[in-house]
């Protein structure tokens, strides 16, 4: 399947759940290979947030990502809405700190989409097959998740809360095409009891009848009843245990399991590439969620290590010769690099054409001409000061500065003719200019070099 994105613009206006501050989105088409990304266009400099799980700083009621001092509140619907429409790639302008709560559902962002309509774009969308039974369960909380190999992804919820309704909910979502029809209109919930709490703490300032679903469980006290009343009005409202607040009734009979389902694959969504897996998923919630995406990156870093990226050579670099000399000050005849296939926050892709008229096959084995270990090593090392000057802006005023190199190892010959692809992955993440990274370089899908490389960036003099 081809990676997708929005035909035309998308402006969404309305007011976050927790803060109650208004807000418009515009939701603009992005080119292939760059992901979901948020643009504070209130802040100096419209900083920019990748989608990303690694830039997530709160889990608490909601699920936030921040980089430097620019940070989004709540956008767990409305990624849960863009996974839903199968798009790829996607800027998210906004112009204050949370995405706005609309119904409370992925409803409203899901039918935009759909208004607006989906493009398919050039590039192959990426996936991750899972190939093993993976579980996680966090005791203090009794959640847990089990994560089964599968031709797709799929989703079970199983909730188990006190009241009898809710005991044994579950929701399903076998195919990720439904996800408009039987998940995106389930709206978030609470329960009364919690409602004092979350509003003497400054929370759902934004909050009303029509944005959440808030169950009644057990009797209220009078002081709680006297704040809603203030808040809603009494004729809007009803304290009837099992009856909701606003006196509507559910969309479905398990609509609070959907809307843990809804929320799952927005924070799932957090973890790139696409996973095809049966996942399911026992008393969920934004802090696990984002615990078991880590598990599955953690996996898939070190899958990824001992298998060669497939490469479409039919389809443009992410960046060709003329633009890495943009990057990086290397020239001929130590320039090695010659394209970027890939480039995400935490890793990257290279490619190096090993042609016989490079000088250096003149003086080295003539008569059998073989790449020098060291320049190999020299070629991924382009390929990592890509990665982290990608990372600053103006990367022209900066050059890099390879301080370590640990475990390598050379396994293959290579030889004119071959074409090496270069994968390197932070092992921690970039801290005061210093990058650790480790690299392997394969041929025909076999590892020919590899190794750790430690480098460091600083302005020119």
């Amino acid at each position: 399947m081809r990676q997708q994105t929005i035909s035309d613009k998308i402006a969404i206006s309305g007011f976050g759940i927790h803060t109650g501050k208004e807000v418009k989105l515009i939701l603009s088409p992005l080119a292939e290979n760059s992901g979901i990304i948020f643009q504070r266009t209130d802040l100096p400099g419209k900083p920019k947030i990748a989608a990303n799980f690694k830039n997530v700083i709160s889990t608490d009621r909601s699920t936030c990502i921040q980089k430097n001092n620019a940070e989004v509140k709540t956008i767990e619907h409305l990624l849960a809405a863009i996974t839903g429409s199968q798009i790829d790639n996607l800027l998210i302008q906004i112009n204050n700190i949370e995405v706005p709560i609309l119904d409370g559902s992925a409803k409203i962002f899901t039918e935009k989409i759909k208004e607006i309509g989906v493009i398919k774009q050039n590039a192959q969308k990426k996936y991750y097959k899972i190939n093993k039974k993976i579980y996680f369960e966090d005791k203090n909380s009794g959640s847990s998740y089990l994560v089964e190999p599968s031709d797709k992804l799929s989703v079970k919820v199983k909730l188990s809360y006190k009241p009898k309704f809710l005991k044994n909910q579950i929701a399903v979502l076998e195919d990720i095409n439904k996800f408009e029809d039987e998940i995106a209109e389930c709206r978030t919930f609470s329960f009364l009891h919690e409602i004092e709490g979350l509003i003497n703490n400054d929370l759902i300032k934004g909050g009303n009848l029509n944005n959440s679903v808030i169950i009644i469980t057990e009797e209220i006290k009078k002081e709680t009843k006297e704040l809603l009343i203030r808040k809603f009005g009494e004729e809007n409202i009803t304290f009837e245990k099992g009856k909701l607040l606003n006196k509507q009734k559910l969309i479905y009979d398990n609509e609070p399991a959907r809307h843990k389902l809804l929320d799952f694959i927005g924070d799932f969504s957090l973890l790139s590439p696409n996973i095809k897996a049966k996942i399911t998923c026992f008393k969920p919630g934004h802090k696990n969620n984002l615990e078991l995406v880590k598990k599955l990156n953690s996996i898939m870093i070190e899958d990824n290590r001992k298998i060669a990226p497939v490469i479409n050579f039919d389809e443009k670099p992410f960046y060709d010769i003329n633009q890495i000399k943009e990057i990086i000050p290397h020239r001929e005849p130590f320039l090695f690099i010659d394209e970027i296939r890939e480039l995400g926050e935490d890793y990257i892709i290279g490619i190096k054409y090993v042609k016989k008229e490079e000088d250096y096959f003149k003086g080295h084995f003539p008569i059998e001409p073989i790449m020098p270990g060291v320049l190999q090593l020299e070629t991924m090392a382009q390929a990592g000061g890509v990665l982290i000057l990608n990372t600053v802006e103006n990367p022209k005023d900066y050059l890099t500065f390879f301080m370590k190199i640990d475990n390598v190892k050379f396994k293959k010959k290579v030889v004119p003719g071959d074409t090496i692809i270069f994968r390197l992955n932070l092992i921690s993440p970039i801290r005061r200019g210093l990058c650790h990274m480790h690299g392997k370089g394969f041929v025909n899908g076999k590892i020919v070099v590899e190794g750790d490389l430690l480098a460091q960036i600083a302005k020119k003099q």
